[in-house]
């Protein structure tokens, strides 16, 4: 049953190891010990319990010499004391000792071996090391018998709570990383997503120390070997709309950029599935089979059909599967130099052109401002659409200052000419509540009209609130829906909340004022309200 190991240099001693065990291996295990059902297509269905979300305030990293000078302290990174970290280490380690049996997981972050990482997970939930089979690139059996000391350690004990006395816990739950040790910590949650986002976050450091961007992003390639980049928070359509038949998928989700061109991080995806059907996203409904995890969905007990529609559970359901498993992708899943960058914002307020040509120093100002709304169920406690703003559309990943990341990419749009693009997939003709969700039939007409040269070329008029230039026309999208004005019945409200919008922009741009320049500045909205 799968390649064993010994862990005793871990402290762990444990009869049974398996290490990247096959599919069918783990689907056995988790259906007879963690009760988990097969889906009708193939896959397999398991509960992460109570956490159905990322937990973003209890996530810490120890505050140690040198990382400790290079990191982003505040309220995304929030500091654990060494001796914290060694006590967590340890009440995972002595919870993964009470089990007959666990899982280890070796995988590759990264698709360029020059610059890949060597990830062990520890675990003892057999639906966890499938997913990150799943999320990491898999190594080949020669790889497997070579792969040698990891970089990074991930023990996930998460099934056992975190000590809140401890002064910089606090909570029965506790996502830690120490860069100096090379160890991941999880306890008092089993959202396996905490798993990939702690892979996430360590290249989120290790890249920029590197000279690389590292990127909340997924990534595609045209025919012509053009490059696309796709940055948006969780449900603003990264997946959806990158997973398209007439462009290679190089990547859904992570990815860095090198002086070659764009690197997936990940070796699989991790869609969400609510309300997922095979008219709208085919691909990610065909990738739903044999060997893919779906995690917190409905079905029915006869039949084993999943209830996409059913947010019983959670808004936030969860498909994870092999990047193999999408018919149409780059493999290896590296490309080049970005032709075209487009920030995806989902817009609560309903405002926000659904496409804008950018300045490069609009690029830049939106890129730090990361405005979209919070998706519901993505986090714990949020139920609806929520106005935020997350730096570098992904604040929660981010390990330096937003401005480091933010000069990495404008040094490398600037010599590579990549152009960019702000496309809303909230709302129009209203605010959440009042008008629509923007089709997802129209918002793909509009990235294939920033593929095809179509949008570049249009003639276009600028929006005199946020100062976004707007393209007048786009193949198989009405015109009146460009300027969102337009499909509001009430004017008045909309610039009431436009130049609401506009001063909140502005409000939250303060903070990194200090680390930009005044073109960058002054790429902000044009008018608002204080």
């Amino acid at each position: 049953m799968g390649l064993e190991l010994d862990l005793s240099s871990y402290g762990i001693n444990v009869q049974q190891v398996l290490r990247n065990a096959s599919p069918a291996i783990l689907y056995e295990e988790s259906v007879t010990r963690e009760h988990a059902a097969i889906t009708s297509a193939g896959a397999l269905i398991n509960l992460s319990g109570e956490k159905t979300g990322r937990s973003p305030k209890d996530k810490r990293i120890v505050k140690s010499a040198p990382s400790d000078a290079d990191i982003w302290w505040g309220s995304v990174n929030i500091p654990m004391t060494p001796d914290d970290f060694d006590e967590s280490r340890l009440r995972a380690v002595d919870y993964l000792n009470t089990k007959d049996q666990i899982y280890v997981v070796d995988g590759y972050a990264g698709w360029d071996p020059k610059y890949r990482l060597k990830i062990r997970i520890i675990c003892c939930r057999a639906y966890h090391a499938l997913f990150m089979q799943n999320m990491l690139i898999r190594p080949t059996a020669e790889e497997l018998k070579d792969f040698g000391k990891p970089d990074f350690v991930i023990y996930n004990a998460g099934q056992f709570p975190a000590n809140p006395k401890q002064e910089s816990v606090g909570s029965k739950t506790s996502v830690a990383l120490s860069f100096e040790k090379g160890e991941f910590v999880i306890l008092g949650t089993q959202y396996a997503g905490e798993m990939k986002k702690g892979v996430f976050t360590i290249l989120n450091y290790l890249m920029p120390k590197k000279g690389m961007v590292s990127m909340h992003c997924s990534a595609n390639e045209g025919k012509n070997g053009d490059v696309s980049l796709f940055f948006g928070l969780s449900g603003t359509g990264k997946t959806t709309l990158s997973t398209e038949p007439n462009r290679k998928l190089i990547g859904d989700d992570e990815h860095f950029w090198t002086t070659e061109g764009i690197v997936n991080i990940e070796g699989g995806c991790y869609a969400k599935c609510i309300n997922l059907s095979p008219i709208n996203e085919p691909e990610i409904f065909q990738a739903i089979r044999f060997g893919t995890v779906l995690e917190n969905v409905v079905y029915d007990d006869k039949t084993r059909i999943v209830d996409f529609a059913n947010d019983s559970i959670t808004e936030n359901t969860r498909a994870s599967y092999p990047i193999e498993f999408i018919e149409n992708i780059k493999m290896p899943c590296v490309g080049g130099h970005p032709k075209n960058i487009v920030f995806l914002s989902c817009d609560a307020f309903g405002v926000l052109p659904p496409v804008s040509e950018l300045t490069p120093e609009q690029a830049m100002y939106h890129f730090i401002s990361g405005y979209t709304a919070k998706v519901a169920g993505t986090e714990v406690g949020i139920t609806e659409p929520e106005a935020t703003f997350s730096a570098c559309f992904g604040a929660a990943f981010l390990v330096w200052h937003p401005a480091k990341y933010a000069e990495l990419l404008a040094a490398n749009m600037k010599k590579y000419g990549s152009k960019a693009w702000l496309v809303n997939t909230g709302w129009s003709g209203g605010k959440y509540g009042v008008g629509k969700r923007l089709s997802i039939k129209h918002t793909r007409a509009i990235i294939d009209g920033i593929h095809s040269g179509e949008l570049a070329k249009s003639q276009k008029e600028t929006d005199p609130i946020f100062g976004l230039a707007i393209p007048t026309a786009c193949s198989n999208v009405p015109n009146e829906i460009l300027n969102p004005k337009n499909v509001w019945k009430d004017k008045a409200e909309y610039d009431k909340l436009a130049m609401l919008l506009a001063g909140l922009f502005k409000k939250n741009f303060v903070k990194y004022e200090a680390n930009s320049s005044k073109d960058i500045i002054g790429a902000g909205p044009l008018k608002f309200s204080e």
